[in-house]
């Protein structure tokens, strides 16, 4: 169990990294980094979505046949219907949004952007554990070089949501400390997480297929309900294209250095 330890706090970390760059830069972050932030974060969620998760879950379908799509696609789409819910049912809003989502609230502007971060660190966290949970099984699709590499990805694209978040809350008035918290603890679900998938293990490694892809459906949801839109805000949208191809091209080498 100990050597999967730091695999489990590798996104929080970038989470938390990301979140000190209120301590190092003065006022709200350019539109233009915020959006290249956002198109690389997209870019590495998707590629993670596929070949960390999807393909693995049709891997480990082999024994349905020509059906072997089945648990990939059930999962897949548990996983959107599962963010879609959450976002009906959660107050939230988006860094580029004037209106928030979900229903009425008097929350504040700051807590809500953290609950919409925080909401698709949700299906990140999950992933992490299942992989792990995977690894542990003695899985041999799934290696710890695999496992690591999916933390990994996620920590890079964690880094600017932590800053998204913390450096606007200063801007608004909070102090750097306050902001700096705020953005750490938007991604402390996601150890949290991973720690509570693996304590179900019994119940997860046999159902590793419906459960990599419905971690891969979440996160796809994310990528195209609210990353996407967000690059694509005010000019230079090609920006944001360009920065998801990076984020892309570093998830997958990563992925297939590792695995």
């Amino acid at each position: 169990m100990l050597p999967i330890v730091p695999g489990l706090l590798i996104p929080f970390l970038g989470t938390t990294l990301g979140a000190c760059c209120v301590f190092f830069m003065r006022g709200q972050m350019n539109g233009n980094i915020q959006r290249a932030l956002q198109g690389f974060a997209a870019g590495v969620m998707t590629a993670a979505g596929i070949w960390s998760l999807l393909i693995p879950a049709i891997e480990r379908s082999e024994g349905y046949g020509k059906l072997k799509f089945l648990p990939a696609a059930a999962g897949f789409w548990a996983g959107i219907l599962f963010l879609l819910a959450l976002d009906h049912l959660i107050p939230h809003l988006h860094t580029f949004a004037d209106k928030a989502e979900g229903p009425a609230s008097t929350l504040t502007r700051t807590t809500m952007l953290i609950l919409a971060v925080t909401l698709h660190n949700i299906p990140e966290g999950m992933a992490v554990g299942v992989v792990f949970a995977g690894y542990l099984s003695g899985d041999a699709g799934i290696t710890l070089g695999s496992a690591m590499a999916l933390s990994l990805g996620i920590a890079i694209q964690n880094f600017p949501e932590g800053a998204i978040i913390s450096m606007p809350m200063h801007a608004n008035g909070e102090s750097r400390m306050k902001s700096f918290l705020g953005g750490m603890l938007s991604g402390l679900v996601e150890p949290l997480g991973a720690v509570l998938t693996l304590l179900f293990m019994h119940v997860v490694v046999p159902a590793l297929p419906y459960l990599l892809s419905f971690a891969a459906g979440a996160m796809i949801y994310v990528v195209v309900e609210e990353l996407i839109p967000e690059t694509c805000v005010g000019e230079h949208s090609n920006l944001g294209t360009v920065t998801f191809a990076v984020g892309f091209s570093v998830m997958m080498i990563l992925d297939v250095a590792l695995g």
